[in-house]
């Protein structure tokens, strides 16, 4: 059978029971919504994912983009994808209606972005890198640069990218060396290379428009010295397009992600490379923040799709491979057994289902935040959704790409010696998941981001409101459980897991106020891990509540909702239990990686 990609019956329990995503309508701004359009849109979504990009996945793996007389050239399958995309309105589902968009609540984008991303990731990625460029052109770009750059972009005449790094810079891009000669006609000279750049050209649109940091000449080194600026690789004048002395100097051969090209750009060989400041002068990071915040939710997203897409072809796999018997038949002349009836596989598939569905609920619960910290009327709502966002963006980035890559790694497993052969797509859904620890922020970033920004950064508001939000999801697993359910141990583990991070994170912020910056920071990493656990394990435990909650009500769905029950059952029992050895191991302050030197690390 074909794979599904997701299981629609999970999506639509984390939409509808879990976060009740039709709430948003109480909204202004989300008020021409309701259950049908969600629907709607997730069920389009839906079709084109399995019937259009899947098909496509595997040639756009193969047959990989290249570079031909200063061109890139991507596969031929991708004209139609995009115009399928535009048609739908992916690019701009959560654009407001006034701009040509649909509106929808950034919950509906990202879920339906998940199926577009199993089913192809690569071409999803076009879709995805434009929307983001297009918005920070909506939110910080002078009335022209909507009109002229914002307005083709949405519409999906021309795609956007974020061009951040350089050579010499990497993630530390306060080392932008990338330079803005101001003119007399109000531009600005562009000169400068940049490398990594996703979507930085293809053959698909007549026009790329690269969102780039540079450093307007005689600015302050650092990150106050950075700019913002909208580089087109053709330049609108007068209505006609020129070129814009924007050239690809390369295409890298990657891992993964194969059919969206990762290249080198280089800004004004000739001289004639025209940039137009988007805000502020000194701003640009901030400005590109929101970007890449949005990408770090969507990289979380995408590495549950791609982890979700390969679980799919496992449980397949093991449903109609015949290998073995059982443990107590020991005549060899009976028949095979699927593989799916060994314990060890099992054991596996449960694995990928509870990292996968976990996963599914961060990256949902993110975005509903997201709508909510943007378009809440009630001030302090606003404010509360913003706290809660930005804390848990850094765990919405990782936990999906670091388990994503462990749950591939076990789908490959269960195919055996053929899982390492392209005769399966285990072995590309592997590849394709590894990128994603590095998209956007490595981990190490994201745990210091986590740890020293969003928890410290705001004397711990945001983490106080969550434990606050944990706390309730504990009351209300009791209420909900019985001798069939026992969510009160599962309640309670969770609860000393919750004092666990509270008591060190007093301790490291204790470090911080003495002046041991490094003894606060050194494991940042393992703050991450630990964080992450509780916050899916909070998410588990709703789950199962909810699930409690329906059996009852909605008997048909028992045995799906009874797999809920059991894969939370499974998390507690093999995940949760992690956070006191690693708790204990920050509180250590544990130094030997960061003492280590020279000769001692080889």
């Amino acid at each position: 059978m074909a794979n599904p990609l997701f299981d629609d019956r999970t999506v639509d329990f984390v939409l509808h029971d879990l976060l009740d995503a039709s709430s948003l309508c109480r909204l202004p701004h989300f008020a021409e919504h309701g259950r049908e359009t969600f629907d709607l849109y997730l069920t389009s979504c839906r079709k084109l994912a399995r019937e259009q990009l899947f098909p496509a996945y595997r040639p756009m793996d193969t047959d990989t983009p290249r570079l031909e007389g200063g061109q890139v050239r991507v596969h031929p399958a991708m004209r139609e994808l995009w115009s399928r995309m535009v048609e739908l309105g992916i690019i701009n589902a959560s654009t407001p209606m006034e701009l040509g968009g649909q509106q929808l609540p950034a919950l509906l984008s990202v879920m339906g972005n998940a199926y577009l991303m199993a089913g192809n990731l690569s071409a999803a990625g076009y879709a995805g890198l434009t929307t983001g460029a297009a918005h920070l052109i909506e939110e910080f770009g002078d009335e022209r640069l909507k009109r002229d750059y914002m307005a083709r972009m949405y519409a999906g005449d021309w795609a956007g990218t974020m061009a951040l790094t350089e050579p010499q810079a990497g993630s530390s891009l306060a080392d932008v060396r990338t330079r803005a000669t101001p003119t007399a006609e109000g531009h600005y000279l562009i000169s400068g290379n940049k490398v990594f750049i996703s979507g930085g050209d293809q053959d698909i649109t007549e026009n790329v428009v690269h969102l780039a940091l540079a450093r307007i000449d005689g600015a302050p080194a650092g990150t106050k010295g950075v700019s913002l600026f909208c580089v087109p690789k053709r330049r609108l004048i007068n209505g006609t397009l020129i070129d814009n002395d924007c050239a690809s100097a390369g295409v890298f051969h990657k891992l993964g992600w194969r059919g969206l090209p990762s290249i080198a750009l280089n800004f004004g060989e000739r001289g004639d490379c025209h940039g137009y400041l988007v805000g502020e002068a000194g701003r640009g990071l901030a400005h590109m923040f929101v970007m890449m915040n949005g990408a770090r939710l969507m990289v979380g997203a995408t590495a549950t799709a791609t982890a979700s897409a390969a679980f799919h072809e496992s449980l397949d796999y093991a449903r109609t491979r015949p290998q073995g018997r059982p443990l107590a038949v020991r005549d060899p002349l009976t028949p095979q057994v699927p593989i799916i009836e060994h314990a060890d596989v099992r054991r596996m598939l449960l694995r990928q289902k509870a990292i996968i569905e976990g996963s599914l609920a961060l990256c949902a619960q993110a975005a509903k935040w997201a709508d909510e910290a943007a378009h809440e009327t009630d001030p302090e709502a606003k404010k509360r959704a913003q706290l809660l966002l930005d804390l848990i963006t850094p765990a919405t980035k990782t936990f999906p790409a670091e388990k994503g890559f462990e749950s591939c790694a076990l789908a490959l497993q269960i195919f055996g010696g053929y899982g390492y052969t392209s005769e399966y797509p285990a072995e590309s859904y592997l590849r394709d998941q590894k990128l994603n620890t590095l998209h956007e922020g490595t981990t190490g970033i994201q745990g210091m981001d986590l740890l020293g920004r969003k928890v410290m950064g705001d004397g711990g508001a945001g983490l106080q409101i969550l434990s606050a939000e944990i706390a309730q999801a504990i009351e209300a697993a009791r209420a909900a459980g019985d001798a069939q359910a026992p969510l009160s141990s599962l309640a309670t583990q969770l609860e000393q897991a919750v004092a666990d991070l509270g008591a060190t994170t007093m301790e490291l912020a204790q470090r911080g106020i003495s002046g041991d910056r490094l003894g606060m920071m050194r494991h940042s990493t393992d703050y991450l891990e630990m964080f992450s656990l509780i916050a899916i394990s909070w998410l588990w435990l709703r789950m199962a509540t909810r699930a409690t909650q329906s059996i009852a009500a909605t008997p048909a769905r028992g045995p799906f909702l009874r797999g809920k029950l059991k894969t939370a059952q499974y998390w507690f029992a093999t995940d949760l239990p992690r956070t006191a050895s690693i708790g204990a191991l920050i509180r250590s302050g544990e130094e030997s990686f960061d003492s280590a030197r020279g000769e001692e690390l080889e």
